[in-house]
């Protein structure tokens, strides 16, 4: 009987020792894990952070739209260019010859050659819109003349558009997709550290409640 109470100890405080070994390792993992997360999240937590104030606040941060507006003509070697593709008529989308957009390129220092172009009997229409402004061009397609137009709406107006993704292209919404998995590491290694800790602090739990419940809570019964 003896011997059983203590091959049960002796059980009981090899368990705990295996618990005691396993516990500082997979603390310093959730560790390095959440610092390696702050630090990729670190300047996209800033750029949302602020950008989620000034969406919530168009009012308060206005902007005077810059336009400016170009006026040129095609060299004579390029005017080929401006005839249809073959078996295309009429109204059509369909993207300019390289050295066309060779030399648009150049110009306006756009992207242009993989870019879709509105073909009409009178022009060639390019729309080039980016993140705080816009843009776009038209070619006459008897006389060669290229009218260019850029708008620019300001940094707030180009940080609002990195928020929301809008025609910032695939790199970009690359980076928000990697930085939202980083934000989901930081989080959940967040939470594990606040559990390794909560014994200490009372607080903890009571303050992850609320902020899970606060945001329900104006869900449910705030918005209109």
């Amino acid at each position: 009987m003896e011997q059983t109470v203590c091959e049960k100890k002796t059980d009981q405080s090899g368990s705990r020792r295996v618990k005691k070994k396993w516990k500082p390792v997979l603390t310093k993992q959730v560790i390095l894990w959440h610092w390696v997360s702050s630090a990729i999240c670190l300047a996209g937590m800033l750029l949302f952070a602020f950008t989620g104030i000034t969406l919530n606040n168009p009012g308060k941060f206005k902007a005077s739209p810059q336009v400016k507006e170009r006026i040129t003509t095609l060299p004579e070697d390029l005017h080929i260019h401006l005839t249809s593709p073959e078996g295309k008529e009429g109204d059509f989308k369909a993207p300019v010859g390289r050295p066309l957009a060779a030399w648009l390129e150049k110009e306006t220092g756009d992207s242009i050659a993989r870019r879709q172009a509105e073909w009409s009997d009178a022009e060639i229409y390019l729309s080039l819109p980016r993140p705080g402004g816009d843009g776009w061009l038209a070619i006459d397609r008897q006389s060669g003349e290229m009218t260019y137009e850029v708008t620019d709406r300001g940094t707030i107006s180009f940080l609002n558009d990195l928020h929301k993704g809008r025609d910032t292209g695939p790199v970009w919404r690359w980076f928000m997709d990697i930085f939202s998995g980083a934000c989901f590491v930081f989080s959940l290694t967040g939470l594990g550290l606040l559990y390794v800790h909560a014994r200490r602090r009372p607080s903890t739990w009571p303050l992850i409640a609320t902020g899970i419940l606060l945001p329900i809570i104006i869900i449910l019964f705030f918005l209109h």
